[in-house]
C-alpha cells in the first residue's frame, strides 16, 4: 500500500474530479466516508467508488474500512506535531506531507531508503533559490 498526499483547493466535486483524472489509475477502487464530493472520483473511467457513511465519533473512526486510514492520519499528526511544532504548517504543508509520504512509501525497505534518497538527489536538476524558498513560490 502506498499513500499520496496532494493539496486540493476545496472539497468540491469538480476539484475531486480533476484530481481523479490526473492521479487515479483505470480500474482503481476508492473508498470514502460518503462525502458527496468524493463521488467525483468516478469521473475517471472504470474507477469504482464505495461510500461508507459512518456518522461521527469514536465508532465511526473504528469502522473497518477506515481503520488503517485513521491510523495513518494519527501517525502523520503525531509525527508533525512532535517534529514541526515550531514551524508554520500552512506555509510548509506540501513539503511536510511529501516528506512523510516518502518515508511511509519506503517503510518496508529501510535499508534502501537512503540509497533512494541519494539517487533522487543526484537526478534532480539544480534549482534557483527563489524556487527553494517556499514564501516566494506561493505555498
Amino acid at each position: 500500500m502506498f499513500v499520496r498526499f496532494d493539496i486540493v483547493a476545496s472539497f468540491q466535486k469538480t476539484e475531486i474530479q480533476a484530481w481523479a483524472k490526473a492521479h487515479l489509475a483505470a480500474s482503481a477502487t476508492t473508498v470514502s466516508d460518503g462525502l458527496r464530493a468524493f463521488g467525483g472520483v468516478t469521473a475517471q473511467d472504470d474507477v469504482t467508488h464505495q461510500a461508507h457513511v459512518t456518522g461521527k465519533g469514536k465508532k465511526a473512526a473504528m469502522h473497518p474500512q477506515f481503520r488503517w486510514v485513521n491510523t495513518l492520519l494519527g501517525n502523520l499528526k503525531t509525527s508533525m506535531s512532535g517534529t514541526y511544532h515550531a514551524f508554520d504548517f500552512a506555509k510548509y504543508a506540501s513539503r511536510y506531507l511529501a516528506e512523510f509520504q516518502f518515508r511511509f512509501n519506503r517503510r518496508l525497505n529501510l535499508a534502501a531508503m537512503v540509497l533512494q534518497l541519494i539517487s533522487n538527489l543526484v537526478q534532480t536538476m539544480p534549482q534557483p533559490l527563489r524556487i527553494l524558498r517556499v514564501s516566494e513560490v506561493g505555498n
